[in-house]
């Protein structure tokens, strides 16, 4: 999905919050510290390849070196490159500092839920984007829950959140400011 498509999409879901919520969910994405310390973990039935290579495109477009990810496998091949050869124990090291997000469709396994748990408890900051399934989001700082048949499907979801957190945040002014609350306050104006 293009920057075009994101834009649209964005139009589409203007009245619905989840704009704001990807906003808010691409800030956290933000705060992790260092270049790697942002790690990408899914279930062994799906790695999230794609949100990890927007993240990658939103770090070098945004020059937010912190966006760069790190994907993280659940059976990296032995002769992949260095970057596809992160393994699970990568969440073990996880600390503070770093920021491990959760990318779970479907449900996920307890040994997935273990690794996130004692990542938490070392002061690792635990973000995720998930199917509506409450272990994931029960442990996380914050989640997103994308349910099915909700008005933006998973895939959907990814994008936003990536476009979010490559986002550079521009200071409304005075006047834009004024607008919006005073649109909030008495509703939109429709002309006839």
């Amino acid at each position: 999905m293009d920057s075009g498509s994101v834009d649209f999409l964005r139009e589409i879901l203007a009245e619905t919050g989840w704009v704001e919520r990807t906003r808010e969910f691409g800030l956290a994405l933000r705060a992790t510290r260092s270049p790697g310390g942002l790690l990408l973990v899914g279930t062994p039935e799906e790695e999230p390849w794609h949100l990890t290579a927007h993240l990658a495109d939103e770090a070098r477009l945004s020059g937010l070196a912190q966006l760069a990810p790190t994907l993280v496998r659940w059976s990296p091949p032995p002769g992949a490159p260095a970057h596809l050869r992160v393994g699970l124990d990568r969440v073990r090291q996880a600390g503070r500092g770093e920021t491990l997000f959760v990318v779970a469709e479907g449900h996920a396994p307890v040994p997935l839920l273990e690794r996130v748990d004692d990542a938490r408890r070392v002061g690792a900051t635990i973000l995720a984007l998930e199917g509506a399934h409450p272990e994931v989001a029960g442990l996380a700082h914050d989640a997103i829950a994308v349910p099915t048949g909700g008005p933006v499907s998973f895939d959907g979801a990814q994008h936003l959140v990536s476009a979010a957190a490559g986002e550079i945040p521009r200071n409304a002014g005075l006047r834009e400011r004024l607008a919006r609350l005073l649109e909030k306050v008495t509703g939109p104006q429709v002309t006839d």
